[in-house]
């Protein structure tokens, strides 16, 4: 028996929706807020609904009325207004004209909009119904093991169609996908997809949390490229920023006439970095619209994951800000305790909602827990960037080789840390723009010695403890700067030395995940093992990692110098032979090809309190990767 019939002036948000958007305890908050297909007396419509508690009166304006004004209803119990519009269809554009208490009048675009006008235009546009809640059918499961991300801008990876067109959903399924399963990356990971008035801010101002970018194309389109993403075996990260968002009249900014979603008091809500807005985590809608945010995604969608952008940001109060302009907490401290509770309660609902979504925290500080559970006092993260390592490798590799003696520490201290959070080595879009050279030309040296430098920092990164990302581009050996203007210089290729550096990428994915031990144990400290610490007069280096048996151990050796160096002799945890996996000096990968045969066998002698040992000839500038032969 059908359901009876609503009158047309029947609401549109229940009693118990609007108690719970009140209260900020709306689990899925764009079921209601927004614009969604419905119908009343037997007539199909559109009901819309948006919060602003404090407008004056709010007008609705779209082709469906023929961008005339109709007034919208105020539920004062949630501050929410609403309307349903007899003959409204999907597809249509609109707006809401917002009244201020001073009399100010404002068009604003819907925060909840799941598309938006192609910028600079900014309409809102009715989508089709949405998919049912708590299901997320695409989603492929949490599941340990390697992790290899590739960190793509969507705008700038490639252009098929011509080089000033940006490329569309549908392209990069037919391209981005099958190129980053081959080349044996994991994951793709998008810088922010979500509407952005301003294209160079590469996604990171967004005004539209809900909307996928209208510059690639509709949301069925990246619906399809999230399917292709997971047919190919991959998984898909999206960026997503909670940190801020920008001051476009239009949008969030001022929306009701208030600071309704951000704070009044710039000394807690303007960034001056980014000459942003901070939302105001303390309020229960502001948070509600955010938690449910990242829900969206993941279940609307069937993405994998949530990169949150600028963590430490939203952490410390006094971030970025010099003394007396900024507002102590409660205990008169600077940790912001409303921006933890609000990270705690977004992992609290993904575990519960949807446990097979991963987090990964771009937080650049020593926060303690990042990637502890909530049930800990952590902030629940599943993993966190390995800044630290970041910075102290790319300062090791910039040097000449003859001063990098003196800074052996650089590689040796991040294994200090290492098991402290469980952390992802990012060589990211961060380091590759605003001046700081690309990859390539922070090493040193002439053509040959910058190629060899970044193969041996590849492999080395590689073998060494965490979860790996690189950015796009980084595996053509890039001599320039990231433009996100222009497609990537796919033309390198042509080059011997650049499309090795792109087969060793390859290599590197693939044996990183066939072999357990560089990922099986990742989290346990007994799994890694020094063999070569205190060499800093040559700059080697090597360490054993161990898997589940004898036989999963690998054994990685780097010579940081343009030396050759033979007979060096290293200890190894058990006799027979040994097989390179990895020689970064190979011809196959632009290198001189200096090496070991790619097998030799172990000496009954001691060293490094093993009880058998390799001479090995160490090519220069290189990284070796060798594990035992079965007997």
């Amino acid at each position: 028996m059908e359901a009876p019939s609503l009158p047309l002036d029947a609401p549109w948000i229940g009693e118990t929706d609007a108690w719970l958007l009140a209260e900020g305890k709306h689990l899925r908050p764009w079921q209601k807020l927004g614009a969604h297909p419905t119908s009343r007396a037997g007539r199909e419509g559109v009901a819309f609904a948006v919060w602003a508690p404090s407008a004056r009166l709010i007008r609705l304006t779209g082709d469906f009325n023929h961008w005339d004004f109709e007034p919208m209803h105020l539920r004062p119990e949630c501050g929410i207004w609403e309307l349903f519009v007899p003959g409204a269809l999907v597809g249509q554009w609109y707006k809401f004209e917002v009244h201020h208490a001073d009399g100010s009048v404002v068009l604003k675009t819907d925060p909840y909009a799941r598309q938006s006008e192609l910028p600079p235009g900014n309409a809102a546009r009715i989508c089709p119904p949405l998919r049912p809640s708590g299901v997320a059918p695409t989603a492929t499961g949490k599941t340990p093991g390697p992790m290899a991300i590739y960190e793509v801008h969507a705008g700038s990876w490639r252009r098929p169609q011509h080089p000033q067109v940006l490329p569309d959903w549908d392209d990069l399924a037919r391209e981005l996908v099958p190129y980053a399963a081959d080349m044996g990356f994991t994951h793709i990971e998008l810088l922010p997809i979500s509407e952005h008035p301003f294209y160079g801010s590469w996604g990171y101002q967004p005004t539209g949390l809900y909307a996928p970018s209208a510059r690639y194309g509709s949301p069925e389109a990246f619906a399809r490229f999230v399917e292709a993403v997971h047919a190919a075996g991959l998984k898909l990260i999206l960026d997503w920023v909670p940190a801020h968002f920008p001051t476009d009249e239009h949008a969030l900014a001022r929306f009701d006439g208030t600071a309704l979603y951000e704070h009044a008091d710039p000394r807690e809500g303007f960034h001056r970095d980014w000459n942003t807005l901070i939302y105001n985590f303390g309020r229960h809608e502001v948070k509600n619209f955010l938690v449910g945010n990242a829900l969206f995604w993941i279940e609307q969608y069937g993405v994998d994951g949530l990169r949150v952008d600028a963590v430490a940001s939203m952490l410390y109060r006094d971030y970025s800000r010099p003394p007396g302009e900024w507002v102590p907490n409660r205990d008169g401290g600077r940790e912001n305790h409303e921006a933890i509770a609000f990270l705690q309660e977004v992992h609290e609902v993904l575990r519960r909602e949807a446990p097979q979504a991963i987090t990964i925290a771009e937080e650049s500080t020593a926060f303690p827990g990042v990637t502890r559970s909530v049930d800990e006092g952590g902030l629940g993260f599943d993993h966190k960037w390995n800044m630290g390592w970041m910075h102290d490798t790319l300062a090791y590799f910039a040097l000449d080789p003859v001063h990098r003696s003196w800074h052996h520490d650089k590689l040796t201290f991040a294994m200090m840390y290492a098991y402290s959070e469980s952390y992802v080595l990012p060589l990211s879009h961060d380091e590759v723009v605003h001046g700081k050279g690309s990859l390539l030309n922070k090493m040193p040296g002439d053509r040959w010695q910058k190629l060899a430098n970044l193969r041996s920092l590849y492999g080395w990164m590689y073998a060494h403890p965490g979860k790996k990302l690189l950015f796009m581009g980084s595996e053509l050996a890039q001599p320039s700067e990231w433009d996100h203007d222009h497609a990537l210089p796919w033309e390198l290729l042509e080059d011997p030395g650049h499309a090795g550096i792109q087969r060793l990428v390859h290599d590197l994915n693939h044996s990183y995940r066939a072999s357990v031990a560089l990922h099986v144990r990742e989290s346990d400290p007994f799994a890694f093992q020094w063999l070569v610490v205190d060499d800093a007069s040559q700059s080697v280096l090597a360490f054993v990692r161990h898997g589940l048996r004898p036989e999963d151990a690998m054994l990685t050796i780097a010579n940081f110098t343009p030396t050759v160096r033979t007979d060096y002799r290293v200890g190894v945890p058990h006799g027979g032979a040994w097989r390179e996996v990895i020689n970064t000096d190979s011809s196959h990968y632009g290198g001189g090809n200096v090496g070991n045969h790619g097998r030799l066998s172990s000496d009954p002698v001691g060293m490094h309190q093993q009880s058998w040992s390799l001479s090995l000839t160490l090519p220069p500038l290189a990284v070796l990767w060798l594990q035992p032969v079965p007997a």
